[in-house]
């Protein structure tokens, strides 16, 4: 069942929209179309993303952070004490790929013992809390679709022993899908088919949800942003807190070395002479293989979705408009008949921020190498690259028992 949007938003009356829908509007999509932000659909026909000038970006590398470990670490626990770092969990993604209908924190990989996503996650962090002797305020980002069972999931498991009174959660907030001709697509007879707003949109959400007031209570300053599907992801680590604050910027990134030119990470570089991300598919044959005078490459620190954020730079570019990226999705809808239609090709677009550029509008960013071996493994397939089955490997190298 599609509708047209401009014909949506001139209609005021109930009567108008539930014709629509052959019945009077549902509360959910009443809330839906009264919470819209229309203007993504002015994007449609400007659907080329313009980037600017590339330029590579070194980075602070292993030996350099080997050299100050002891101070950075010093000062990052300082700041982790005094509450001023803060976590953010993106976890609104499902682990469909995983062939897990559930939100992606809660697979299980554990080999002869339940090990939950969620629960590596909170044990890499507790090894930060234990050594600071404070807690660090997490805020869990979930989405619609798995914001209950994830709150749930928590309580059920008593939050995997961290103090849940530094524990907050907020969900994603969500955009409408469109076809090709910029019709909004329905995907229940209550409802918009929505999607997540990008991974670029965690602050927006955050703030929407009334959380800046916790920051604001707890005094934090710095918020590490980092996502579920990274079972090594090192969190409120204080060396890249430390070295972060040393650095005198407002924000950091962690980085690793890329095993190879074409490896699909997106990699930290500067653009227009400010600190950003290329992604894999957007770098040429010839910059993915430029080497240095040293033999490595110019383009070769991938990032691991592991950023620093000094929270009033973050407040200050709260209001600014956040880029928003087009992408084509096969996206399940009513037909006319109010028939659920599942496309084997891309049938709309979605809207999406990225943090990308968010990297961007910071205006610097410290590059900080980090071990691919002790802090990047990502689970992304059931097997393979980037799989359940090369993570647990590098859980095993790390001491952990599976």
């Amino acid at each position: 069942m599609k509708s047209n949007v401009e014909e949506m938003i001139k209609a005021k009356d109930q009567k108008y929209l539930g014709k629509l829908i052959g019945t009077e509007i549902p509360a959910k999509l009443e809330a839906q179309l009264e919470n819209m932000d229309w203007s993504y659909l002015d994007l449609i026909d400007h659907k080329e993303q313009k980037r600017g000038t590339f330029a590579p970006l070194g980075a602070m590398e292993l030996p350099e952070i080997a050299e100050k470990r002891d101070a950075f670490e010093e000062k990052g626990l300082q700041a982790v004490k005094e509450c001023k770092v803060g976590a953010i969990l993106l976890a609104g993604g499902q682990g469909t790929r995983l062939g897990f209908d559930k939100a992606k924190g809660m697979y299980n990989i554990g080999v002869t013992k339940d090990l939950y996503i969620f629960e590596q996650l909170i044990e890499n962090l507790k090894k930060v809390t234990t050594k600071a002797e404070a807690w660090v305020p997490l805020y869990i980002m979930t989405s619609d679709k798995n914001d209950a069972q994830t709150r749930e999931f928590f309580e059920e498991h008593d939050f995997f022993g961290y103090n849940k009174d530094f524990v907050k959660f907020f969900v994603q907030e969500m955009v409408p899908a469109v076809d090709f001709d910029g019709n909004v697509l329905m995907e229940a007879e209550d409802s918009l088919a929505m999607s997540p707003n990008g991974n670029g949109g965690w602050f927006s959400s955050l703030i929407k949800a009334g959380l800046g007031e916790d920051l604001k209570e707890k005094g934090v300053e710095w918020l590490n942003v980092f996502a579920v599907d990274n079972v090594l992801q090192q969190i409120a680590d204080p060396v890249f807190v430390g070295a972060t604050i040393d650095s005198g910027r407002v924000s950091g990134a962690k980085v690793v070395r890329k095993v190879d030119p074409y490896e699909r990470v997106g990699a930290l570089c500067l653009e227009d002479g400010k600190p950003s991300i290329i992604e894999y598919y957007e770098l040429t044959p010839e910059m993915a293989e430029a080497k240095s005078e040293t033999g490595s490459l110019l383009y070769g620190f991938g990032v691991i979705l592991n950023y620093l954020f000094r929270v009033d730079k973050l407040l200050e570019i709260a209001n600014k408009q956040m880029p928003l990226h087009i992408v084509e999705k096969k996206v399940p809808y009513l037909d006319e008949q109010g028939v659920l239609q599942k496309p084997e090709s891309p049938n709309a677009y979605k809207f999406e921020t990225l943090i990308l550029d968010m990297v961007y509008l910071m205006d610097d960013c410290l590059s900080f190498e980090v071990d691919r071996e002790k802090e990047f493994a990502p689970v992304k397939n059931a097997t393979g690259v980037d799989s359940v089955e090369s993570a647990r490997e590098l859980l095993s190298k790390n001491g952990v028992t599976l």
